[in-house]
């Protein structure tokens, strides 16, 4: 290598000394105290008012666990349920540790790599040539801040992930409830059934013994009894797989899991929702619709970003002090850096305006679907409402009336005990399907609760963050 003189020697010191600075400042990116995890928390309580932690130490395990036994100590209500789930569900607290992943990249992505410092030994005949070189990967350290906007936002989408994963269980919590507790109060009904059906098939059997039965009469009996008794099992394992479903989601194992619910569900409203202007709320509301409208910004910062950097790709600083044993110290300092001589940048910023394009279409597409989505939903749950209504003022009761009428009539011997117990059969059939329809509501009030929040996306999740970022909730 050619000799250098001492100015561009002082001048490429300085140079890394200036460097040094920069790894010193980068060197201050530490972690913060909640790992990112109070935006999780405040978009919990602004959307369904509920109670999610991160256990990372036995004291928060205990409190958990001191407030799970608090939970179950009573009947569980829907709204326990689900508050339960929140704190208890192993596998929401193993996303949250992606918190941890994600903010852990952060951190280093503003820390540079350590300087590489190389040493050579070489001989020829007499001669001895020693090579000392302190290399700093100046590429790095001018696209740290590039590299710390590209994290933060990898960060920021972590904690909108985790978010949204505490609102999808939140949402089939409430769900699994509302099943749970149907497939038991169906159980329990079609045991009534069944006993009644027993009754009657022993009594077809004893009147046909007397002969007051023909053999058609009796095998009609039988054939009911066998009916319900058939439904009833099926009833039972439908309450168990309801059941232990919302235990996994529960996350209860063990003693735990011999939970109390309550007999029946609660009865629909007296008067629906009334949204008229639900797919504004939804466009406002949704996160996905948000998330998608942010990408789309944040793309289009990129874009702009593409341009202005596209010449600088690889970049390194670099001092040298060669020195042999027969000739004079070699000192001096070498950058490099690639000359944009066949690839102009031309691509990369073609290609940035085509995700650009396709982001600004995935936008309206997510918009579109949003708005179909909320007004089936809203659909769903008036015609839900409608046909519990319907069930609980006009046909139960009308048949509660048809009942009645027949009992006296039975106690004035205008008819025997068979078309009576006729007569109660057509009441099963009634009853189960005011059942079924109280349970749709219910199912229809969460799936319409959820289009209103948006789908799990990646979209939604920017949307997520960036929420709790304007309220200083993202912790970097």
């Amino acid at each position: 290598m050619a000799s250098s003189t001492s100015a561009p020697h002082r001048r490429g010191l300085r140079l890394l000394i200036g460097a040094g600075a920069a790894v010193l400042l980068a060197g201050c990116a530490s972690f913060s105290p909640d790992g990112g995890f109070s935006a999780v928390e405040q978009t919990t309580r602004d959307r369904i008012g509920k109670e999610v932690r991160w256990v990372r130490s036995e004291s928060d395990q205990a409190a958990i666990d001191r407030r799970v036994s608090e939970l179950l100590g009573k009947s569980l209500s829907v709204d326990d349920a689900v508050q339960l789930a929140l704190l208890n569900n192993r596998g929401l607290q193993a996303s949250f540790y992606d918190l941890g992943i994600s903010e852990a990249d952060l951190v280093q992505a503003g820390r540079l790599q350590n300087p590489g410092f190389s040493f050579g030994r070489l001989t020829k005949g007499d001669e001895i040539e020693l090579e000392r070189g302190l290399h700093l990967n100046l590429a790095r350290l001018l696209a740290m801040p590039l590299m710390k906007q590209v994290e933060s936002r990898r960060f920021a989408q972590t904690q909108g992930v985790a978010a949204l994963s505490v609102l999808s269980l939140a949402a089939e919590t409430r769900k699994a409830w509302v099943q749970a507790v149907a497939a038991q109060e169906s159980a329990r009904y079609s045991a009534q059934v069944m006993q009644a059906a027993e009754a009657s098939a022993e009594l077809a059997r004893r009147m046909a013994q007397v002969g007051n039965f023909n053999k058609l009469q009796q095998a009609r009996e039988q054939s009911f009894y066998a009916d319900a008794a058939l439904n009833h099992t099926k009833a039972q394992q439908a309450q168990l797989s309801a059941r232990e479903r919302l235990t996994r989601l529960l996350g209860l194992w063990g003693t735990l899991a011999s939970y109390r619910l309550p007999e029946r569900l609660p009865d629909a409203p007296a008067t629906p929702k009334d949204l008229p202007d639900i797919e504004r709320t939804a466009m406002s509301q949704r996160l996905d619709v948000q998330g998608a409208r942010l990408l789309t910004e944040q793309t289009a910062r990129n874009l702009g970003l593409t341009r202005t950097t596209r010449f600088v790709n690889v970049l390194e600083l670099g001092l040298v002090r060669n020195s042999s044993n027969e000739a004079p110290t070699q000192k001096g300092w070498e950058i490099g850096f690639e000359i944009p001589l066949f690839d102009w940048g031309g691509a990369r910023v073609a290609k940035a305006e085509a995700i650009y394009m396709q982001a600004v279409n995935r936008a309206a597409e997510t918009a579109i679907n949003a708005r179909s989505e909320v007004r089936e939903a809203y659909g769903a749950y008036r015609s839900a409402w409608d046909v519990a209504k319907h069930y609980r003022e006009e046909i139960v009761p009308l048949k509660q009336r048809i009942a009645e009428e027949n009992v006296l009539r039975y106690n004035g011997m205008l008819i025997g005990v068979f078309e009576l117990l006729a007569d109660a059969r057509s009441q099963i059939a009634s009853v189960n399907a005011a059942l079924d329809a109280q349970r749709d509501f219910w199912l229809a009030q969460a799936d319409l609760d959820m289009a209103l929040v948006g789908k799990p996306s990646l979209a939604a999740a920017s949307a997520v963050t960036a929420a709790s970022a304007e309220s200083g909730g993202a912790g970097h």
